[in-house]
């Protein structure tokens, strides 16, 4: 599904879906860390390593923080004062679609929350339009057709270049797909929670983009710090997500079982002479419907770590079979 290619940085671009669209294997996400609490100086270091080795996609939302919009005011801050001059090298990428302000209007995927939130994230950038907007969940309640021509009107009206999407299921997915084509701005990317300990819905998300054409990011592909070499052991360490409290992790989900599954992908990690992370995106990175692995770093090393994992040999099919016997420890 993904033609590839080879920039000067090293960095292996895929395509996304049917489209002109190239993102890098590698692509930033500020979810966390570039909020009010974080350090500026720590943002910027981070910005310049990840563009210096080969990341053009930098992905925020509009309720990136906390609190919300503060990752989108600090990366337009920063994308002013030092990355400027290389505005048309890269991509950027917000969303709307969770709470953002009070009332009926600041959330969901009503015409009047899409619109107002781009608005909103486009002064907050202080950019005059975005690469891609997506439309960050499915809206239960407001008609498909009403959330699709929002995102179809916003591409025309110049506020983004490529309609996404986010966390849509396999049937939804597939409506929304045809009606934006029909609509004359077709999907070109869904972004979808994917990981070794985050299968679920995946592979029927995923074929139903190969069938459609469109291209595939995977979010939390580490499991927000699971994956890493952070939780092998029984102690909590004290500047980890799970003890500042941060995000979705918590104490409750590193259970004993779990910590068994970690610790059995850790050791066929060790035998491929590869680090748990990088491990964990080569896995993600075999699907070829993939065209791109969205990671959140604290500090720049993070990042070469991460760009590492695109120079890594595939998993051969003995060691596809190591992973799944570990995934099936008890």
């Amino acid at each position: 599904m993904n033609t590839s290619a080879q920039l000067p940085s090293g960095m292996p671009y895929r395509r996304c879906g049917h489209s002109g669209l190239l993102l890098g294997a590698v692509s930033l996400g500020l979810w966390h860390n570039f909020g009010e609490g974080d350090a500026v100086d720590t943002m910027r270091a981070t910005l310049r390593t990840a563009f210096d080795h080969g990341i053009t996609h930098f992905d925020l939302a509009n309720n990136y923080g906390p609190p919300p919009g503060a990752a989108e005011e600090h990366f337009g801050r920063l994308f002013r004062e030092h990355f400027a001059a290389h505005r048309d090298e890269v991509v950027i990428a917000t969303k709307a679609g969770h709470p953002m302000w009070p009332g009926p209007y600041g959330d969901w995927g009503s015409r009047k929350h899409l619109i107002a939130s781009i608005d909103q994230s486009l002064k907050r950038l202080g950019l005059p339009y975005v690469d891609i907007f997506y439309h960050h969940r499915p809206d239960p309640d407001t008609p498909l057709e009403e959330t699709m021509g929002a995102l179809a009107h916003i591409v025309r009206s110049g506020r983004a270049l490529y309609v996404g999407l986010s966390k849509y299921d396999a049937p939804r997915l597939r409506q929304a797909a045809a009606m934006l084509r029909d609509l004359g701005t077709p999907c070109v990317v869904h972004q979808q929670r994917y990981s070794l300990l985050d299968q679920t819905a995946t592979d029927q998300v995923l074929h139903t983009l190969a069938e459609e054409r469109i291209g595939a990011i995977a979010f939390s592909p580490l499991a927000q710090g699971l994956l890493t070499e952070r939780y092998l052991g029984t102690d909590i360490p004290a500047d980890s997500r799970i003890a500042k409290g941060v995000g979705f992790l918590t104490r409750e989900q590193l259970t004993p079982q779990r910590l068994r599954v970690i610790q059995a992908l850790h050791a066929v990690a060790r035998q491929r002479g590869q680090p748990l992370a990088q491990m964990a995106l080569t896995w993600v990175l075999r699907r070829p419907e993939v065209s791109s692995v969205l990671i959140g770093a604290s500090r720049p090393q993070q990042v070469l770590d991460a760009v590492r994992a695109t120079r890594a040999m595939p998993l051969s099919e003995a060691e596809l079979r190591d992973v799944d016997a570990a995934l099936a420890v008890d």
